[in-house]
């Protein structure tokens, strides 16, 4: 059997008393003795700090660099380019249409890219693209996990917390996916507008690991709140965001589940002429135009993709696990793949004036692959010990469109 790694901030973690988990491969910290709600409350109202190197990091140079990202990803790393330097949400995909892994594509400088994925994936993606680098001369692909390491901080007042620590540089533009480079610490930190989390204040930190051992004190001493992988969960599933064997990979049927199942994933696809005829290429642009129907109410392509992943909204008492099985009234229409209860806080007033209170409740909320036919608003049931519950098919729990707070969406 295999020994787990532990990321750099291994001790920082057990000297704040975190409770350490294995979990993908990893010993990762799943909660601090304040606990999993209290951690995702400090991320929605202050600055939650994520010790994320456990992921994968992959540089890819040399010049065939930018024709072997076309081929092997679903977005168009064109776009990354030396006047538009920054990040995309994309995915390694398969002949048929399914994911490898989702991943993000960063572009800090121009002799370069990283790319970041799942780090219960890493091997397996790292084989999958090692195995496609022959067909391009001039590609290096370069594994700096142990190297490098990768802070998560996400929240409405990750900026102001960050722009104190700033010695030289600035954050990336206000826009999400941009990107920079600054010095903290004595240490150069590359930045990216990127997160887990649906916060529209949101960053991603990059470092050596030498220079970037000190990031994390210094995040903590600035007021930033350290969340481990429990409270993470739940605020990916609050903003509706996708964890890779559960909303891609296999379905529990054992079918692979098509990338564009999972609706959002339409934004890290790209048909641009400009990729030529990539890995999945004519699957996805099958999944994509049954999507689009799909969402405009026509379902004539059903068969193209018979399941979607939608976000439920429980009206019932109960807590929706994975694998629980959803029903509308007699028919059996999918299962669940992601649900738990999930703090939030209490907001007063609305629009951009909205603020939250210091109340907070708690509401069970799921994601569930089922029917393309069963569309939002329509009434569903969920099996959960042997009882039906009621629950509501929605658009999404989350809203994020009105900086500095990411803000529920109660039924």
């Amino acid at each position: 059997m295999s020994q787990t790694q532990r990321t750099p901030f291994y001790e920082c973690h057990e000297a704040l008393g975190a409770r350490i988990v294995e979990f993908g491969g990893w010993d990762m910290p799943i909660q601090y003795p304040s606990g999993t709600v209290k951690e995702h409350l400090a991320t929605r109202k202050g600055a939650g700090l994520f010790d994320v190197s456990h992921m994968g990091r992959f540089i890819v140079r040399g010049p065939k660099a930018l024709a072997f990202l076309q081929h092997v990803l679903t977005n168009n790393a064109e776009a990354l380019d030396d006047k538009r330097i920054g990040a995309q949400y994309t995915v390694i995909p398969n002949e048929a249409g399914g994911a490898v892994d989702d991943a993000y594509l960063c572009r800090f400088d121009e002799e370069e890219y990283l790319l970041v994925v799942n780090a219960s994936n890493r091997q397996k993606d790292w084989d999958h693209l090692q195995s496609r680098v022959g067909e391009f001369g001039g590609v290096e692909l370069i594994d700096r996990t142990e190297e490098m390491v990768m802070l998560a901080l996400q929240g409405p007042t990750s900026q102001d917390l960050l722009e104190q620590m700033i010695e030289a540089g600035r954050l990336p533009e206000p826009t999400r996916n941009a990107v920079g480079i600054v010095t903290i610490g004595g240490a150069r930190v590359e930045v990216s507008r990127t997160g887990y989390t649906g916060e529209p204040l949101c960053f991603e930190l990059f470092a050596e690991r030498e220079g970037g051992l000190a990031l994390w004190d210094l995040l903590v001493e600035k007021g930033a709140t350290p969340v481990g992988l429990g409270a993470r969960d739940t605020l990916r599933l609050e903003a509706g965001l996708p964890l890779y064997g559960h909303e891609f990979g296999l379905d529990l049927e054992g079918k692979e589940i098509p990338i564009l199942a999972f609706p959002l994933a339409r934004f890290a696809l790209s048909l641009s002429p400009l990729k030529g005829e990539f890995v999945g290429r004519a699957a996805l642009q099958k999944q994509l135009a049954a999507l689009e129907k799909i969402l405009s109410q026509d379902l004539s392509a059903i068969s193209d993709l018979p399941r979607v992943i939608r976000p439920i909204a429980l009206t019932g008492r109960g807590i929706a696990r994975a694998g629980a099985k959803v029903f509308k009234g007699e028919r059996h229409i999918g299962a669940v793949t992601s649900g738990t209860m999930v703090p939030y806080w209490v907001f007063e007033e609305e629009g951009s004036l909205a603020k939250p209170t210091d109340e907070h409740k708690m509401r069970p909320l799921c994601v569930a692959l089922i029917d393309s036919d069963v569309l939002k608003d329509e009434e569903v049931q969920i099996e959960i010990r042997g009882k039906a519950v009621d629950g509501v098919v929605v658009g999404r729990h989350l809203r994020s469109d009105t900086p500095p707070y990411a803000r529920p969406i109660v039924r």
